[in-house]
């Protein structure tokens, strides 16, 4: 079995094919991670590709096409591995006429950071920040900015204030009670939409709600997560410390856990 697998359009990819999307930007990808040859969300995955694709290209490949070409791409790799797959058709050129092209591939499984981490404030909004898109130059500038200044990692506000995103993260926090995310423009990752559907299920109280700078002394908790893990605890954002909460942190997990796995 091969741990390391490329293929465009369910079949191998070559150099020649690959070359091109080397240098491409005008792409959008989902990321997963695949455990015993399933994953959790495969339908978050599956409606991120498709809502970005009508949104970039004005047309999506359809669903079925997009899983049997997850399925290819495992049916040669071990059971738990990281698979990405990015959807792109052309760049700097406004011809829709073709199908986007499906790159999919696989690689070492992940789980995340220990933690905790210690965040940076970087003021940064995202071009169409509801995509998933490749390159996006600001968040490895951003997060290497934020290592030189002793930080782990970056977390972003907008022109107004408010805490949106991490570079590759989503934020949750926690007052004690319920679990609160952040309202701005923000990728809404699939991780997200698991806890927050599972949480749903479990009758654990959510909140949406600005959160700013000045809000962060009154919080009892903060974690990130996203494709790698539900939650990775934050004991710090800027200049403030934020209080351990291992029992929010279990919860996110928990919430995590609860979804069911699915094969492509």
């Amino acid at each position: 079995m091969a741990l390391y697998v490329a293929q465009r359009n369910g079949r191998a990819a070559t150099a020649e094919e690959l070359a091109p999307l080397a240098f491409a930007g005008y792409a959008h990808f989902t990321a997963m991670q695949v455990r015993g040859g399933r994953v959790r969300g495969l339908d978050l995955h599956l409606d991120r590709l498709r809502s970005a694709s009508l949104e970039l290209f004005g047309r999506a490949v359809p669903d079925d096409r997009v899983r049997s070409f997850l399925r290819s791409a495992l049916a040669g790799s071990p059971g738990d591995v990281s698979l990405v797959a990015t959807v792109s058709s052309g760049e700097f050129t406004a011809d829709a006429a073709a199908e986007p092209d499906v790159l999919v591939r696989t690689g070492s499984p992940a789980d995340g950071p220990a933690g905790p981490l210690a965040l940076a404030i970087s003021e940064h909004e995202r071009f169409l920040p509801h995509v998933k898109q490749v390159g996006e130059a600001a968040k490895t500038y951003l997060l290497r900015q934020a290592a030189e200044a002793g930080a782990d990692d970056a977390a972003f506000v907008d022109r107004r204030g408010r805490f949106s995103e991490g570079t590759i993260w989503n934020l949750a926090f926690w007052d004690g009670a319920a679990v609160v995310w952040p309202d701005a423009p923000m990728l809404r990752g699939t991780t997200m939409g698991i806890v927050r559907r599972q949480l749903d299920r479990l009758g654990v109280p959510q909140h949406v709600r600005e959160i700013t700078q000045a809000d962060l002394p009154d919080l009892a908790g903060a974690a990130v997560l996203n494709s790698w893990t539900p939650g990775v605890a934050v004991h710090r954002i800027g200049s403030v410390p934020l209080p351990e909460a291992p029992s929010f942190l279990a919860l996110l997990h928990r919430a995590y856990r609860e979804e069911p796995l699915t094969a492509p």
